[in-house]
């Protein structure tokens, strides 16, 4: 079924099967959640994934999405984790790979904000 247009109150809308209008907003909504968030890598000519940086971004983005969940600023997450603002901004644009350790202290920090 076509959209079809109808003006009211001289602004033009659209009227589209609510189906239609799931997808979309479906769609939407991922595009809203991946940004700010540090891309994934490409995979390499043979289909594998550079490890190194799918890993850095993998959990940049989660640290990302948690902090975000918790309505925690990098300062906040950085403060209550106890390492260096720095660092933490480091991490969530995938430019280093955190210890064992940071990631502790960081997933503590977020789960104590749960």
């Amino acid at each position: 079924m076509p959209a079809t247009t109808v003006t009211l109150a001289g602004k033009r809308f659209i009227i589209l099967p609510e189906e239609e209008y799931k997808r979309l907003r479906r769609g939407g909504a991922a595009v809203k959640n991946e940004r700010g968030l540090p891309p994934l890598p490409k995979p390499l000519a043979n289909g594998n994934y550079p490890a190194v940086e799918y890993a850095r971004a993998s959990v940049a983005r989660d640290i990302i999405q948690r902090r975000r969940q918790v309505g925690l600023s990098q300062a906040e997450l950085a403060r209550q984790a106890g390492v260096r603002v720095e660092t933490l901004n480091r991490i969530e644009k995938a430019k280093m790979t955190p210890s064992v350790a940071t990631v502790e202290k960081i997933e503590r920090a977020l789960r104590a904000e749960e």
